[in-house]
């Protein structure tokens, strides 16, 4: 068998060694080429897989991630929550190849404003991407050292833009009976976010019923709060206790579009990824991933 191990920023050869056990492996390191290898194992958080996502849904192979990164949540969402996770994933793929599973994607399609297709290319996303505060939160907590990324990064940068951020008016359209876009939601929002899988922001459930392989998107749109109110309330995304919120509405589309009064910055797995309007969908079964055993 041969095997790529692709290390994400802060990783090094040491950290692949542990699973170089098989002396029956041949490995080599980076992406590889069509044909060159039979599974990929990706050291790293969820912002090295957003950016690879593209060249690995055209490869095709088995993926392992290793959670390495700051932020871990897209393998936390496949049980992969410790490196010993991943570690016992590879001894039983590479023993039989028994535990591999296919898994959705998310897709982000930018648009121009009068909804006609942009030049920008789409982009996938493997856990959740969110239009509002997110983005602000996001862009505050990659500026961060990345040692204070992994250790509550996400949630010391929320603390301050609850209070400075005003929410915008974000109209969400879905598919009706006829295909034909309907108007979901129209109305000033914190934030408006579109999961693939049930974690992010390092392990908020914003979207705790979402599952990657069902083909549906997992909607959580949150209408403006008073901040006092959003502070109290934060707490509550942990455990998934959000959606009991009146404030708080979710519901599953296959696909959805995002329009704003002013163009908005769209966030996917911590990255930035393009403004609005956008279409965001599901694409079934776009990826291959080594589970747990």
């Amino acid at each position: 068998m041969r095997a790529a191990a692709i290390l994400g920023l802060g990783c090094s050869p040491k950290d692949l060694k542990p699973f170089q056990t098989n002396p029956s492996i041949e490995w080599r390191l980076g992406m590889p080429s069509v044909g060159e290898a039979d599974a990929i194992l990706l050291f790293g958080g969820d912002g090295t897989i957003h950016r690879h996502l593209g060249q690995l849904v055209k490869l095709g192979l088995p993926v392992l991630v290793v959670p390495a990164g700051s932020g871990n949540d897209f393998a936390g969402s496949l049980g992969l929550r410790r490196v010993r996770d991943s570690f016992a994933a590879w001894q039983k793929f590479s023993s039989d190849r028994s535990n591999v599973r296919d898994i959705d994607l998310g897709l982000i399609v930018p648009e121009n404003p009068a909804g006609t297709p942009s030049t920008q290319a789409a982009r996938y996303f493997c856990c959740v991407a969110g239009v509002g505060i997110d983005g602000e939160v996001a862009r505050r907590a990659n500026a961060l050292p990345r040692w204070l990324r992994g250790n509550g990064g996400y949630v010391l940068s929320m603390a301050p833009t609850i209070f400075r951020y005003s929410p915008a008016r974000v109209k969400v359209l879905i598919p009706g009976e006829d295909q034909q876009w309907t108007v979901r939601c129209d109305q000033p929002m914190l934030l408006a976010a579109f999961a693939n899988a049930p974690l992010y922001g390092g392990g908020m459930k914003v979207a705790p019923q979402a599952q990657m392989d069902d083909g549906m998107l997992d909607v959580c749109l949150v209408r403006a709060v008073r901040p006092l109110r959003l502070l109290r309330l934060f707490p509550t995304v942990y455990s998934g206790r959000h959606l009991k919120i009146r404030e708080v509405e979710y519901f599953q589309a296959g696909r959805a579009r995002v329009e704003t009064e002013h163009a908005m910055d769209v966030y996917a797995d911590g990255e930035y990824v393009c403004s609005t309007p956008v279409q965001i969908g599901v694409q079934r079964s776009a990826m291959k991933v080594i589970a747990p055993a």
